[in-house]
């Protein structure tokens, strides 16, 4: 099936669109995945043609689509696109923190980069990749897995599936610790999700469980933008609505960080967890997304 998917992709035209203007690309490798309730296409990592090649964000799981009860969920919310650019990315992808920057240092989802000077580590530049490791990708009807191996280091799975019969997207992440040392970051899911295409302002929430809330009174336009540290206890558990849908996201760990951010075109919850891990040893988590109407 794998194979079969790939041909039918670059059987495709030449043409895509950034914002409304047409450019010239060579399509990314991708797999589309349906439930009988949702359908999402998945791009696939791939270091010559893949869609996302920057640094700062894991290359597994990137979404350009998921469709539920007509409407939906991730559109593109940016201008400029380019495959290095750090946030010309889409759906619920996920960023850790880097490993042992001091030299050449690990991005887990990306591989082992290349510390170009002695300034501090900026999620928003590009790094050169020394090595991108090893992924094999498995896809079926319902989901795509991904693995990815950076001999020495670790090996990183995720799986992406939506579950049978439900309105519910899961994504199931292990991290193996494979070198001498212990394994510690942080990981969080930027969440890019763009409902209906909608711009960002009223009827735009962010809701939490401890029964906080967050609401937009007026337009974001132009350059504006909104970004807070929330302090809101440790319970991943987030909806994030517009008007007539909405999305419950809800995790197995605990909250070790709640940040959120907004655009004119998107708002995004970024939940973070804590990750260690000693030499030999596993980590798992498990992230839950269920869709709904008004």
């Amino acid at each position: 099936m794998f194979k079969r998917v790939l041909a039918l992709v670059f059987a495709t035209g030449v043409l895509g669109q950034v914002m409304g203007q047409d450019v010239a690309v060579v399509p990314p490798p991708s797999a589309d995945i349906n439930n009988g309730v949702i359908h999402a296409r998945l791009y696939l990592p791939d270091t010559a043609v893949g869609y996302y090649r920057a640094t700062r964000f894991d290359w597994s799981g990137v979404m350009p689509v998921l469709e539920y009860k007509g409407h939906q969920y991730i559109t593109q919310w940016f201008r400029k696109y380019a495959p290095t650019i750090h946030d010309a990315i889409l759906g619920p992808v996920e960023s850790f923190t880097p490993l042992d920057f001091k030299g050449d240092f690990v991005q887990i989802g990306v591989g082992q980069l290349v510390r170009p000077d002695t300034g501090a580590y900026s999620p928003f530049k590009y790094y050169t990749i020394k090595d991108a490791g090893l992924w094999k990708v498995k896809v079926s009807q319902r989901a795509v897995e991904f693995r990815h191996r950076l001999e020495g280091f670790y090996v990183y799975t995720k799986k992406v599936e939506l579950i049978k019969g439900k309105p519910e997207l899961v994504l199931r992440h292990t991290l193996k610790n494979t070198s001498k040392k212990v394994i510690e970051t942080d990981v969080y899911d930027h969440n890019f999700f763009r409902m209906d295409s909608g711009s960002t302002g009223p009827g735009s929430v962010l809701k939490y469980a401890q029964g906080d809330s967050i609401t937009l009174e007026k337009p974001l336009t132009g350059h504006e933008s909104v970004y807070a540290v929330l302090h809101n206890g440790d319970v991943y558990d987030i909806r994030l609505e517009n008007k007539e849908t909405g999305i419950h996201i809800r995790c197995d760990r605990p909250l070790s960080k709640n940040v959120y951010w907004g655009s004119p075109t998107i708002l995004c919850p970024e939940p973070y967890i804590h990750i260690r891990v000693d030499p030999g040893e596993s980590f798992s988590w498990t992230i839950h997304y269920e869709f709904y109407t008004k």
